[in-house]
């Protein structure tokens, strides 16, 4: 039976501890559209211990994701059920301890936009790379790698799927389980 993940905004008020993961955590994924990267990669990190949102940088605001993110979810036995596409917003931007991009281009865009959020910024590739496992507080070892200061590189960007083939759909979800894999273990 797939696992249900829901990717969302919700509630985003504040009572919790900063830099400790757990339910209060806020890990923000971030993409394009909002339509499949970020779908994707909300749904594969439901498991760990804290809340998962999602926001594109540039979204048609409250579209479902397409047919193929869907069966791209489906195919590594995962459902984000109810997802409707959501532009980042301050607020968004505010809540979020760490906002995990898909991409340098979202990187880049959190540093311009939101130069205050730089340093709680990485791609997932960077992340899976960089960050050390515990026993320190999540947030001590987000803000050990100095993310504001690191340049964005090529390696870092997952290939976006959109416009692309079911196949392209399909590549993209199973690179980003084996990236989710490798970095659940780290945030808590």
């Amino acid at each position: 039976m797939p696992k249900s993940g829901l990717p969302v905004t919700g509630d985003v008020g504040s009572n919790r501890v900063a830099g400790e993961a757990g339910p209060g955590f806020r890990l923000l994924t971030l993409c394009t559209g909002n339509a499949a990267r970020s779908v994707m990669a909300g749904a594969m990190l439901q498991p760990a211990p804290l809340q998962v949102m999602t926001a594109g940088t540039h979204v048609v605001e409250g579209q479902p994701m397409s047919r193929r993110t869907r069966d791209a979810l489906a195919s590594v036995g995962l459902r984000a059920d109810g997802h409707r596409s959501h532009q980042l917003s301050d607020r968004d931007v505010e809540s979020a301890d760490l906002i995990l991009a898909m991409s340098g281009d979202h990187v880049a865009y959190v540093r311009r936009r939101y130069p205050d959020a730089a340093g709680k910024t990485a791609s997932i590739k960077r992340l899976c790379r960089d960050l050390p496992a515990g026993p320190r507080p999540l947030g001590e070892r987000i803000q050990s790698l100095g993310l504001a200061d690191l340049p964005i590189e090529d390696w870092e960007d997952v290939h976006d799927p959109a416009g692309g083939e079911d196949e392209d759909y399909g590549s993209c979800a199973r690179q980003l389980a084996a990236l989710a894999a490798g970095l659940l273990p780290r945030l808590s």
